[in-house]
């Protein structure tokens, strides 16, 4: 998307949010009631508005109020906004039914090696003994199947047209790859990677877990703001390499955290460096900068995951380095990051004190 597009979008978005919610008080856009924002070349605007099934008549002159200010942005010559009915899942307070933390696993630009670290850290949990999930919510390009060695296996049902994630290496997982074909592309517009996530979040029956590990699609687009605005999150992590151009990414998503609220847990570097036999280090990517990234920007750094060939045989086996080789020195690093989010998961969502005026 070229600047003026994405300026567009950023316009109507803060318009959006102008626009107060019937139910919330929130703006539309912080509520989460917005999905699949579009924005073409010819200036045309598209977007949903999602109600509650049970007060969709509230929400029919909230449309029209924010299809008036989208067609106000300066830009947009024709709005679209759909008025949806969505009947919402039974959750807990933390979100999702039967989960006590959600942690997003992110990474602003592709490449970096994000759902490998995902997986391991899901692992690294499990290990722990934790409870633990991991939801594969990267809609065009999902790897767990392949990461765990689950390709071509489907869930099985579950009650209400809901399904059962498949259980493998200690964790509970779900991903958009065990429904759809493996060798098809993923050409979904916006609208339709919003729907697609929102499912895999609502239908999922977890059970009781400790922890769920949302791998994301890399970016900071429509479908993780969708995320970070439908699902409450105890914090994120987020994944990079060392070269100051996955670096400049990794400023964008914590600026898309921060804009959320989400706690940002810590950031992993990923291929920091190979070392050889003997011992040396060489410092393929650049050296230190997603440390250097973490200190600028206030925010916990968690680790240096190295480049190394059992991390990546054991990717392409299915066979998660952390449960398939306990005793391997990266998959200590991976318990290590563990116990470090786990931590500032209680440290950042501990609630302030209570001041009292007499």
């Amino acid at each position: 998307m070229n600047n003026r597009l994405a300026r567009l979008k950023e316009v109507v978005s803060a318009r959006l949010d102008q626009i107060s919610d019937p139910i919330t008080g929130q703006g539309l856009w912080s509520a989460g009631r917005v999905v699949g924002l579009e924005a073409g070349a010819d200036g045309k605007v598209s977007f949903t508005i999602e109600a509650p099934a049970d007060a969709v008549d509230r929400y029919v002159p909230v449309r029209d109020a924010a299809e008036a200010a989208a067609r106000a942005a300066p830009g947009a010559k024709s709005v679209t906004a759909v008025l949806t009915a969505h009947e919402a899942k039974t959750q807990t307070a933390g979100g999702i039914a039967g989960v006590k933390h959600v942690i997003a696993v992110a990474s602003a630009k592709g490449g970096v090696g994000k759902s490998t670290v995902a997986v391991n850290l899901a692992c690294a949990f499990a290990a722990l003994g934790f409870k633990t999930g991991l939801l594969d919510l990267d809609v065009y390009g999902p790897s767990a199947p392949t990461l765990l060695g689950l390709q071509g296996k489907r869930p099985a049902p579950g009650p209400q047209k809901t399904l059962l994630p498949i259980e493998t290496h200690g964790l509970k997982t779900m991903s958009i790859g065990y429904l759809v074909d493996p060798n098809s592309a993923m050409i979904w517009r916006g609208a339709m990677a919003t729907s697609a996530v929102r499912q895999m979040i609502d239908d999922i029956v977890w059970g009781e877990l400790d922890v769920l590990l949302l791998d994301l699609p890399p970016g900071t687009g429509d479908v993780q703001l969708t995320l970070v605005q439908r699902v409450p999150l105890a914090g994120a992590v987020i994944v990079s390499t060392p070269q100051e151009m996955a670096l400049a990414d990794v400023r964008r998503g914590l600026a898309m955290f921060e804009k959320t609220r989400a706690p940002v847990l810590g950031i992993i570097e990923n291929m920091a460096y190979f070392e050889t036999p003997g011992g040396q280090r060489s410092y393929i990517f650049g050296q230190g900068g997603a440390r250097r990234t973490a200190e600028q920007a206030g925010a916990p750094f968690l680790g240096e995951i190295p480049i190394d060939v059992s991390l990546r045989e054991s990717a392409d086996a299915g066979a998660p380095l952390v449960a398939a080789q306990p005793a391997h020195a990266i998959a200590q690093r991976f318990r290590d990051i563990a116990e470090a989010a786990l931590a500032n998961v209680a440290r950042l969502n501990k609630p302030a004190p209570r001041i009292v005026v007499n």
